[in-house]
């Protein structure tokens, strides 16, 4: 998460809704992940081993040294500390029922911003400049999102995109060595996109309004006043966004998004709203939605991954983008013409002839 929105109107809605707030007991973050980040998640939870080994690479050293400069450097929230943004920390992981309530500091920074720091013990962090722009239901929305990385296990991922984008400054003269570790890092990147967007879905979650959400994706975006701000036109400042119809555009777009570690906040803005108005939404606040308890990493693997590439099949065919329409047409083409030549040359009997009906090869 990063930053969060002065709306002219802090504590607009301070009457708390915590009497009516769905609580979600023992949910999976598969419940709401997106599906990109599921995938990815459900792999490293599903190898033995690996979440150790990427802990051990992260250097734990490191987090106890984080952790101690948090308590040296900044107020650790509680009863007696900013008790409001106690009472959220302890809502939040409430709501989305978390064994162990992640602490939570406070940092002199004017610079608006939220993180979630740690693997083994994952604390929060918000800065000065966010606590005193946010209004509690948007406090609530930033909380719940940092809440949502620590449920995931966000972090192994994410140290380990930090540790090789060091690694990458260090062997930057070996072009070899340096293209390959560009495309793990660019595919690291995509993945921690999609994990902002799981995180906006379980802040959503535990603010359960939309309206709070939508108010720190405006501020993100410039708005430091919502009177200033009309909200259908800033919804469809996305769709135009999504719908470029140059292919240089498209371009743009690819080189702009290439090194950014989260979804630009317009986008990213309409993409919580259309969850926020989806049937997956409205079934978890019914109740309906998977527990922790019955996760067996391995038996859901292959579900995740079909899911995550149907995230992008789907994506790439509704899209309007001209880029990934080539990109798709293309993809298309090759795929039928490898299969007129597969059969051709023996995929069926070695004749070319088609006497069963095949199957539209699906554009990927």
């Amino acid at each position: 998460m990063t930053d969060s929105p002065d709306n002219g109107v802090n504590d607009v809605n301070e009457v708390s809704q915590s009497s009516t707030r769905v609580r979600f007991a023992r949910i999976s973050p598969r419940a709401y992940e997106h599906p990109v980040d599921r995938g990815a998640m459900a792999t490293l939870r599903a190898v033995p081993g690996v979440s150790e080994v990427l802990k051990g690479a992260a250097g734990l050293f490191s987090e106890r040294g984080e952790r101690l400069m948090a308590l040296a450097s900044a107020i650790r929230v509680g009863e007696n500390q900013y008790p409001k943004l106690d009472r959220l920390r302890n809502e939040c992981a409430e709501t989305l029922d978390l064994d162990v309530v992640p602490k939570l500091f406070v940092e002199r920074n004017p610079v608006a911003n939220a993180m979630t720091v740690g693997i083994d013990e994952p604390f929060i962090v918000l800065t000065t400049g966010l606590v005193e722009a946010l209004d509690t239901e948007s406090l609530r929305f930033v909380i719940g999102h940092e809440m949502g990385h620590v449920l995931s296990g966000h972090a192994v991922l994410r140290t380990l995109l930090m540790r090789l984008l060091h690694l990458q400054l260090t062997i930057a003269f070996l072009p070899a060595g340096a293209l390959a570790l560009r495309a793990v890092i660019a595919a690291l990147r995509e993945w921690f996109r999609k994990a902002e967007l799981t995180c906006d879905r379980a802040g959503l979650l535990c603010a359960q309004d939309p309206a709070a959400a939508l108010r720190t994706h405006v501020y993100l975006a410039g708005g430091t006043d919502l009177t200033q701000i009309d909200i259908p036109s800033f919804l469809q400042q996305a769709r135009e966004y999504e719908e470029v119809d140059d292919i240089r555009d498209s371009i743009h777009k690819l080189r702009n998004v290439e090194g950014m570690s989260h979804p630009f906040a317009v986008v990213r803005a309409a993409q919580l709203q259309r969850w926020a108005a989806s049937a997956e939404y409205r079934a978890i606040l019914a109740g309906e939605y998977p527990r922790r308890d019955d996760d067996a990493p391995t038996s859901n693997l292959g579900d995740d991954m079909k899911s995550a590439a149907k995230s992008y099949k789907d994506s790439f065919n509704n899209s309007t983008d001209p880029l990934v329409k080539i990109l798709n047409d293309v993809g298309g083409t090759l795929s039928n013409a490898a299969g007129k030549v597969f059969r051709g040359f023996g995929g069926n009997g070695g004749n070319g002839d088609t006497t069963a009906e095949q199957e539209p090869t699906p554009k990927s």
